[in-house]
């Protein structure tokens, strides 16, 4: 079988990680070879990565050129260590984020040039794109309300991006809505705000187009 790579992507909030895991079982459960996998991280080194970026870990705060040129050296690696192999053996990959991420959070939301970071992500993932981008659409007072809601059940405190501002989010959650305007032959829009079996449903009749 061939391999296919799919991301998802979205603003804080919108489910990312749970409907991954529930696209990953049933695909399993089908007798697909599925690797999942996020950004940053899902390497040693992006691991790390994600961890000087997300907590402050240097001790400073990052310069925003910083914290892009990071995220950037662990997509490489990703690719290289992780998702190029998989797709190379015929595994499904799932990606929690992928380089649209940073075209929205430093682009939309940083203000950085877009084409300046389309460049960067070029370099970086060497030719792997995914076949399918699943963006889980979410408003920002919603996802902002859930996060409280999940860093109060487990008792810790929001992250760097976590923390950003409303008005931040707001370009973010606008950015990855142009991005699928921009790129409809990869982006499928899914409404977030629904209960989680029919994200899942809207998520899986967007899989099987693409496994058929």
């Amino acid at each position: 079988m061939n391999g296919l790579f799919i991301t998802f992507e979205g603003p804080e909030g919108a489910g990312k990680t749970t409907q991954i895991g529930l696209l990953a079982e049933r695909l399993r459960a089908m007798g697909r070879d599925v690797v999942t996998t996020r950004e940053p991280g899902g390497t040693p080194a992006g691991e790390a990565i994600r961890h000087l970026i997300q907590h402050d870990a240097a001790g400073e705060d990052l310069c925003p050129e910083a914290e892009t040129l990071l995220f950037e050296a662990s997509r490489a690696q990703l690719v290289q260590r992780v998702i190029r192999p998989a797709i190379d053996r015929g595994a499904i990959v799932l990606c929690d984020r992928f380089a649209d991420s940073t075209t929205v959070y430093q682009g939309y939301g940083r203000g950085f040039d877009v084409d300046v970071l389309m460049g960067l992500h070029q370099f970086a993932v060497a030719g792997v794109w995914p076949v399918l981008t699943l963006l889980l659409d979410l408003d920002v007072e919603e996802g902002f309300r859930r996060i409280r809601q999940r860093h109060t059940g487990v008792g810790d405190g929001l992250d760097r991006m976590e923390r950003e501002s409303m008005l931040f989010h707001t370009r973010v959650t606008e950015g990855f809505r142009d991005l699928a305007k921009r790129w409809p032959e990869r982006f499928r829009r899914i409404e977030a705000a629904a209960p989680v079996a029919a994200v899942h449903e809207a998520v899986w009749s967007q899989v099987r187009e693409v496994l058929s």
